[in-house]
């Protein structure tokens, strides 16, 4: 996992706010200059085309209104061709072509367009029909020309037979407007390089304050609530700050009062377990006596004797069960680890509450790890009484030796049961949960699955429960082969020997039904 000091993967960058800022600047950069280019492009081009071409059109209105009074009328068709030289002529600088047509005279061969060009109709219509200056644009073999048809008029402003079209090239002009594309096209790498300062300087302004409220965001995950961020300028960004500010003020405030609430409750409930034990322990002595002497009393009465002595174990199993939890849950909890032979110490659990015949046992030899001992007996002892109490015979117990190399160690208690209800399943291991609501009172205290999950944490493994396929529950208690550090924070458990699958130091071979149930699916509560 990458931490918020750590280094950020390439790949990261790239896809980071600070690369999406800069590429979008870039972006709107880029299109900005290209519809600016277009723009004046388009611009550019015209006004270069329609410059020469007013020019042209004028030259050649000055040329015609100059020469045309000079031509007999009706003219000959060498009067013609004269005229269109003198025009010619005239027009040399310009490189035109001219073409005289006059109505009635046939046209000559040296008369016409040069190059093959054909007057289009609807220019001809308007210059002889309409008798109104017309001009048009064409391409030809990939070159651009102007054609200019023209009416002569008469000295009293009358329509004459007479027209005139000329045609010249536009090749300057358009070597201009791509002389003007290629400045555009050179200018716009530097523009967009120059773009990046900006767009940094942009991404630096937006993402500093970001910046500080993910790392803020950071230290207040790692449980640093007094973290707060520097409020500057009165933007949305500051505005964001603010509202940190104020959520974490009051994240504080809120966690400052469960730890308060959290504390009472657990100093509640140690008080109260500690004051519990010695009138426990009186009336557990008491409880022993009556026992003895219950077969001869009547029969109501050994029964309410055995009642009573029932209910007083059970009562005195919650209370060592509270002080644990409580122990755990202060940090007092510790390990005193030990290097053992892990199938003696499962054997060992199992011969001490007598349950050889009722569980079997796959133990490969010669598998050591460094364990609490009495910690690995909990765990065990609950789980395989809470097999047998809620699940079903047989139940065995499978240690899988590591692989070589390895450095995981894997329990297995699986036993012949229903199994556990999809629905139950995720909380199982939680305290006091009851897969059924009906059932008020149970055999147990609720804590033991729950005791055995902090046990296993305490090594720094874990615990899973989950339903077989063959049928019947399934718990895997994972554990390191070795501790790196051993015990938790907060100094060294007294649990005096205390087996929690058991009772208050009971370690007679009592059937572990007496303080290992769990939370199975045939709606029994979380009794262990």
């Amino acid at each position: 996992m990458n931490r918020l000091s750590g280094r950020v993967p390439s790949r990261t960058l790239l896809r980071g706010l600070r690369a999406r800022l800069v590429v979008g600047f870039l972006v709107v950069a880029a299109v900005s200059a290209l519809t600016t280019a277009l723009l004046t492009y388009r611009e550019a081009r015209n006004a270069i085309l329609q410059r020469s071409q007013d020019i042209a059109v004028n030259d050649l209105r000055a040329q015609v209104n100059s020469l045309a009074p000079e031509l007999t009328v009706p003219p000959t068709q060498a009067d013609l061709d004269n005229f269109r030289v003198q025009l010619e002529r005239a027009g040399k600088s310009r490189e035109w072509d001219i073409s005289v047509h006059y109505r009635g005279v046939p046209d000559s061969d040296e008369g016409g367009l040069q190059r093959s060009v054909v007057i289009p109709a609807d220019l001809k219509a308007s210059v002889e029909k309409r008798h109104v200056p017309a001009f048009q644009r064409i391409n030809r073999a990939g070159s651009p020309w102007l054609l200019i048809g023209m009416p002569v008029r008469q000295s009293d402003g009358q329509a004459s037979a007479l027209s005139v079209y000329a045609q010249l090239p536009l090749s300057a002009e358009e070597s201009n407007v791509e002389a003007l594309v290629t400045a555009a096209q050179r200018g716009a790498l530097p523009v967009l390089i120059l773009a990046v300062i900006p767009a940094l300087l942009a991404a630096r302004g937006v993402l500093r304050p970001v910046r500080g409220l993910r790392q803020a965001a950071g230290r207040i995950a790692e449980g640093k609530l007094d973290t707060r961020l520097e409020v500057k300028g009165a933007d949305e960004l500051a505005d964001l700050s603010r509202t940190f500010n104020d959520m974490a003020a009051r994240l504080e405030e809120s966690m400052a009062e469960l730890r308060r609430l959290e504390a009472n409750s657990r100093r509640f409930a140690a008080d109260v377990s500690h004051e519990l034990r010695t009138p426990l322990a009186a009336m557990t002595a008491v409880t022993d006596v009556l026992d003895e002497d219950a077969d001869s009393l009547d029969p109501d009465t050994a029964s309410a004797v055995r009642l009573i002595s029932q209910e007083t174990g059970k009562l005195a199993r919650m209370v060592e069960d509270l002080m644990e939890v409580s122990r755990f849950d202060a940090g007092a909890a510790a390990l005193h680890l030990d290097e053992v032979d892990v199938a003696e110490t499962i054997r060992k659990t199992l011969q001490a509450r007598a349950w050889q015949k009722r569980v079997t046992a796959d133990l490969p030899e010669d598998v050591r790890a460094q364990l609490d001992p009495r910690r690995l007996d909990v765990v065990v002892a609950n789980l395989v009484g809470n097999a047998l109490h809620h699940g079903g015979e047989p139940v065995r117990v499978v240690l899988h030796a590591p692989e070589p190399g390895a450095d995981r160690l894997l329990i297995e208690v699986r036993d012949s049961g229903p199994g556990i209800d999809p629905e139950v399943l995720p909380h199982v291991f939680e305290r006091f949960y009851k897969a059924d609501s009906a059932r008020a009172r149970s055999e147990g205290s609720g804590l033991g699955l729950a005791i055995a999950m902090e046990n296993v944490r305490l090594h720094g493994g874990v615990m899973r429960a989950a339903n077989s396929p063959e049928g019947g529950a399934v718990f895997t208690v994972d554990l390191p082969l070795r501790q790196d550090e051993p015990g938790a924070p907060g100094g060294t458990s007294d649990v005096s020997g205390a087996d929690a699958a058991d009772g208050p130091g009971r370690t007679d071979g009592a059937d572990a039904a007496d303080g290992t149930e769990g939370n199975r699916a045939a709606g029994e509560e979380n009794d262990g």
